[in-house]
């Protein structure tokens, strides 16, 4: 258990440490939502409805979740890039466990999505943002948005590990860019044609921006916060044990 431990934290020093020496990765975690929550806070929120909410307010979570799905293409990029270049062959011949490979890969996820939420938040601010939710809450925010990033950076790791290319598990990863866009994320589920309602309330995105914005605003949560941890767990289980099974079937060809 020790040296899983000891060999899932050395990968993850790597990842992170190769994220640092990528600008491309910086900018994706830094300028991107910048400029994401300033287009959207900026030019949408004159012309959009969200009934007695400011628009700054009510599109946070939507761009969070979006940047999260944004970032993570760059995880699966890595893992992919590893696994053509024989890097993970090389792994394998130094006895490094199979899931701290993995593990290392979706913590340097996570980190990368958790800077994006910080450079929206602190952005927002700046453009009128003002939560209403206690410390309690911001305390399940945070511990909700590192479980989201989790879900998110594990399927950016099976994507990888699938791909045969990493231009090829980039395009994977973009239907959760757009996945945001087709849920509460910019515009309430009641404002959309009822066919596209129908998916927007049924995917996973919509309960977890429904549950950070209440807990954002101090709305009602109703049953969105559970909705949301079960399709979290229930991801986060079937990409792990997914990319372990596909990790190890490559490796032994």
């Amino acid at each position: 258990m020790r040296k899983h431990i000891f060999d899932a934290w050395i990968m993850f020093k790597r990842c992170f440490l190769i994220s640092l020496r990528n600008p491309e990765a910086l900018l994706m975690a830094t300028i991107t939502p910048f400029f994401l929550m300033l287009l959207f806070g900026t030019v949408f929120g004159s012309i959009a409805d969200v009934g007695n909410l400011n628009y700054i307010d009510f599109i946070v979570p939507g761009i969070i979740m979006q940047s999260f799905g944004t970032a993570s293409q760059h995880t699966a990029m890595n893992v992919s890039s590893d696994m053509a270049k024989g890097i993970t062959d090389h792994f394998r011949s130094i006895s490094i466990s199979k899931s701290a490979v993995l593990i290392g890969h979706t913590g340097a996820g996570v980190v990368r999505n958790v800077i994006s939420a910080a450079v929206i938040i602190a952005t927002a601010f700046l453009l009128g943002f003002r939560p209403q939710g206690g410390f309690t809450s911001w305390l399940l925010i945070a511990g909700f948005l590192v479980l989201v990033s989790i879900t998110i950076s594990l399927l950016a790791v099976l994507c990888g590990i699938i791909s045969k290319t990493p231009e090829g598990s980039s395009g994977l990863m973009f239907p959760l860019f757009i996945l945001p866009f087709i849920s509460s994320g910019f515009v309430p589920t009641e404002a959309m044609p009822s066919g596209i309602k129908i998916f927007a309330e049924v995917q996973p995105m919509t309960p977890m921006i429904d549950s950070v914005r209440a807990l954002m605003l101090d709305l009602p949560l109703g049953n969105s916060l559970w909705i949301a941890l079960i399709w979290c767990l229930g991801l986060s289980l079937v990409s792990f044990f997914a990319a372990i099974q596909v990790y190890t079937h490559k490796s032994a060809q």
